[in-house]
């Protein structure tokens, strides 16, 4: 018998965060480009400058509704028309609003991209918004509200958001609408706000896979270049304001078996020098099984399958035209535990965060957080998809083109006092809001023992 001889490892080859060729069209929309050999599947992003708080007053929603029209029928295509024309291509097509404006996200194989970028430019030249589509569209989105309301972990970060900023701030009211806005919605109010904020000019595409083979110049000027638009002055952002006066807001379900919380205040965007610092404590306090928050509350105590700590961008300012505005993200401890131990876990999480603050952390916490959120960036972005979001995410916060690649490195050189001094800072005990889905009749006495805050109950 003859074997073969065993494989050997090839040598280690360094890793980066790929960047991206930054060139702009006639139109004036600008294109990221990033050639990823052998991604057969082309991702590609459009971010659109049309942010939550452009909506007009009495019609929050009517982002949502746009972005889900954009794809319902076109100048040329019926929306059962336009959506056999992208199954054909093997294309998926999807668009959301969120706070920094709006996102639109192809993929499709690299053989059948001129064609898909035929049908997204078509979307976004050429919309049809027709009065049965979009009526349909809000009602769809009224059905969902109740389930949203329904569901103890929306209910919560509703609830949130309501508590820390003031009632006239944008971001104190639910991304989507209410029952009350989006029944206001229709296809007129739908148009208004697409001729108002899409244009080439203020929008920016990604394309990220294997380009070797294609003439993405000529693809992109018979498809994305032929959208025309005005062009338009900047829009400033409302400076972000909240109120993290330490309270307990309980949202009141009786009967619930477990408790839903969530525990927040806003913080530092990734424009702050602290970010890097804030991402590894944070990690180290809550990112994943092994951190501390699941060290007492999982595994030593039982409460719960698994509590997580993370800071989510909610909008960033162009510093070249935000006038000292700056943004903010959101710094949240969240999970579920069962309603009897509600307030024995809030206790001991309260202890995590107090014994954090007085020891810090060790350099082996330290060293392990930045082996795995370094260490797993290549699979993270060994998708065409994974790449295209995430520069998408820097051109909605306006972070240069190499910031991700930058962030690895700060990562790895940010030492285990900064860490501590950037998490207990995220989290100072005296400075939280505290938000739990519950049963009120079980667990609001238990929690107003702790002191954490003055406890008040609403109904869920």
């Amino acid at each position: 018998m003859t074997l073969h001889p065993q494989p050997r490892p090839g040598t280690a080859t360094p890793w980066a965060f790929p960047a991206p060729e930054r060139g702009r069209l006639d139109n004036g929309l600008t294109v990221l480009r990033c050639h990823r050999p052998g991604q057969q599947v082309v991702a590609v992003e459009i971010v659109l400058d049309a942010p939550l708080d452009a909506e007009p007053k009495g019609l929050d929603g009517v982002a949502t509704i746009m972005a889900r029209a954009l794809s319902e029928g076109t100048d040329k295509h019926t929306a059962e028309e336009f959506a056999a024309e992208l199954e054909r291509c093997g294309a998926t097509l999807d668009a959301h609003a969120d706070h920094p404006g709006v996102r639109v996200s192809l993929e499709v194989p690299v053989s059948r991209l001129p064609k898909a970028l035929g049908l997204l430019a078509e979307a976004l030249r050429a919309p049809a918004f027709l009065d049965t589509e979009v009526e349909r569209l809000v009602r769809n989105r009224l059905d969902e509200i109740p389930h949203e309301t329904a569901n103890p972990a929306r209910r919560a970060a509703k609830e949130l958001s309501k508590e820390l900023f003031p009632a006239a701030s944008r971001m104190s009211r639910p991304r989507q609408g209410t029952e009350e806005t989006v029944a206001a919605i229709d296809a007129a109010a739908v148009r208004a706000f697409y001729e108002a904020h899409v244009r080439p000019a203020t929008a920016t595409a990604v394309i990220v896979g294997d380009l070797s083979d294609t003439d993405v110049d000529a693809v992109l000027a018979d498809t994305l270049g032929a959208w025309t638009g005005n062009t338009a002055e900047p829009r400033p952002m409302p400076p972000i304001t909240a109120d993290d006066t330490g309270r307990v807001i309980v949202v009141d379900r009786p009967g619930a078996v477990q408790t839903q919380l969530l525990i927040g205040r806003i913080g530092a965007d990734r424009h702050d020098r602290v970010w890097a610092a804030q991402v590894l404590g944070t990690y180290c306090l809550g990112g994943t099984l092994t951190s501390r928050l699941d060290r007492v509350l999982r595994e030593e105590k039982g409460y719960t399958y698994g509590v997580r700590a993370f800071g989510q961008v909610l909008r960033s300012a162009d510093p070249a035209t935000a006038g000292g505005v700056t943004g903010a993200a959101m710094l949240a401890i969240s999970g579920s535990v069962d309603t009897p131990n509600t307030g024995p876990a809030l206790e001991d999480l309260w202890k995590v965060l107090r014994t954090l603050a007085a020891g810090g952390l060790t350099d082996a916490e330290r060293d392990v957080a930045v082996q795995n959120l370094v260490g797993v960036a290549p699979l993270k972005y060994e998708t065409a998809a994974s790449v295209a979001a995430t520069l998408a995410d820097q051109v909605e916060q306006h972070l240069p083109d190499d910031y991700q690649a930058q962030l690895y490195a700060r990562l790895a050189e940010t030492g285990t006092v900064e860490a501590t001094a950037a998490v207990v800072n995220a989290f100072p005990v005296d400075r939280l809001v505290t938000v739990l889905v519950g049963d009120a009749s079980q667990i609001a006495e238990p929690v107003r023992a702790l002191g954490i805050g003055e406890v008040t109950v609403v109904t869920g």
